[in-house]
């Protein structure tokens, strides 16, 4: 079928399968006759396919805190290792999730990514009804969560072939924040669907999940697209991962996206065991913020540059680390819920500003257009790796409160330590991309 007007170059035709063949959305012609509606169609899809992705991924971290309820007899240990693997499972999964879009078209993977959010779902709802399964049969059944955070890096590396250079950061933007937004979405329902009749039912949390992801699938298959001509070129990766600058980066992405993870997955359980009293139906309002400051702290960083923005929101990370801290002390839960708040809004701008930095580091110094061209493959190979190692601060967290609880009791020692790296991460930051005396001069980085 044509889907160009007659004459228009290059002609976009879909064959069977859904395959665009043609696609070119630099063409101003076929981007105003039929490519916008194209992009935006699967833009859509995309996001709620990705959605689902971080909800699921997400989901261990509201169930966790509420075993107990469920006759599960777990020590505090046992449940940080609980919220903490399926993030790690979910980074290792990103890298090979982004070669899956052109291997088997965005279409198709999306697809079949959001069928195999049914496996973690569907083993969720089994094993949380029997209390007396072992800590590693519970512990692989919460690893295939990891599933749905791979999802993430072939969702964005799928947009990316549908969009134009001046429009693919917005669009970029729109799918991660969209996605992000699942991570809180699972923590404000999970709560209130459990409890739905009498008692506590937990396999409630993954049931729910199986339908939505049914009809993702469907909704990909019948609207959704796969680009013909879309390729991600291995070498790119190979040539990131010999820049110092992809480590760098992929460090500080650590401490802001790492910690949107980290926190997200252990804020409600944190809430639990520091203050029982309070509902857990408002950790919820943590990931919302660092959801909806990304898109804010991309914008800011267009404006101030990247560095400066990734600067400040570790200090303010750093800031309502240590008020959180005082917050323990005093046992104030009003300064504690705020501490956190403040917290999560600096990662969110702070994963939006990282991410507008990649470009710019690497576009920096570019002699013509074929040098430009190959810098933006190295930077898309960057964005990759560093999505990837980023999402390990989700594992490392979790884990940091563990054995903080165990070898002091608390968690204030974790914390202490989180405000260090924050401290390291901001001066590396500012000393390699942020001041004039960097190699980067007076660039906007």
């Amino acid at each position: 079928m044509v889907l160009t007007p007659p004459g228009t170059a290059p002609e976009l035709v879909r064959h069977r399968g859904r395959w665009l063949h043609g696609w070119d959305p630099e063409n101003t012609d076929q981007w105003q006759a039929v490519g916008r509606a194209v992009a935006r169609r699967n833009l859509v899809l995309s996001i709620f396919a990705e959605f689902l992705g971080f909800a699921v991924w997400a989901l261990w971290s509201i169930v966790v805190p509420q075993l107990p309820e469920a006759g599960f007899a777990l020590t505090s240990d046992q449940m940080f290792w609980l919220i903490a693997v399926p993030s790690l499972v979910g980074a290792t999964l990103r890298i090979p999730y982004t070669f899956a879009v052109p291997v088997f078209g965005g279409r198709n993977w999306t697809i079949v990514s959001a069928l195999l959010l049914l496996a973690p779902a569907g083993a969720l709802a089994w094993a949380v009804q029997r209390p007396d399964l072992s800590f590693t049969v519970l512990l692989v059944v919460a690893a295939l969560a990891g599933v749905g955070g791979g999802n993430f890096a072939s969702s964005m590396a799928n947009i990316s072939f549908f969009y134009p250079e001046r429009e693919k950061g917005r669009a970029l933007g729109l799918n991660a924040a969209g996605g992000n937004i699942g991570t809180a979405a699972v923590q404000l329902a999970v709560p209130l669907v459990i409890v739905i009749g009498a008692g506590v039912h937990l396999e409630r949390a993954g049931l729910m999940f199986v339908p939505l992801a049914v009809v993702a699938a469907v909704l990909a298959w019948r609207y959704m697209d796969n680009v013909k001509d879309a390729a991600t070129d291995p070498r790119a990766y190979g040539s990131a991962a010999r820049q110092r600058h992809t480590w760098i980066i992929s460090f500080i992405y650590i401490g802001t996206f790492g910690s949107f993870i980290g926190f997200s997955g252990a804020f409600p359980t944190l809430l639990k065991n520091e203050f029982p009293a309070m509902t857990l139906s408002i950790a919820f309002l943590g990931a919302l913020v660092g959801s909806v400051a990304r898109p804010a702290g991309g914008i800011l960083a267009d404006r101030l540059g990247g560095a400066l923005v990734t600067v400040v929101a570790f200090g303010v990370m750093a800031a309502g680390t240590v008020s959180a801290i005082f917050a323990l002390r005093s046992g104030s839960f009003g300064l504690f819920f705020g501490s956190f708040l403040l917290l999560f809004l600096a990662t969110g701008a702070g994963n939006g500003s990282v991410y507008r930095m990649i470009p710019a580091v690497f576009r920096h110094g570019a002699g013509d257009d074929v040098d430009r061209a190959r810098r933006a493959k190295v930077a898309a190979g960057c964005i990759g790796i560093a999505g990837a190692v980023g999402a390990v601060g989700g594992f490392l967290i979790p884990r940091g409160f563990a054995v903080s609880t165990t070898q002091t009791g608390g968690i204030e020692a974790a914390l202490w330590v989180i405000v260090a790296m924050y401290a390291v991460m901001a001066a590396t930051t500012w000393v390699v991309y942020g001041r004039r005396g960097s190699a980067f001069g007076d660039a906007l980085i």
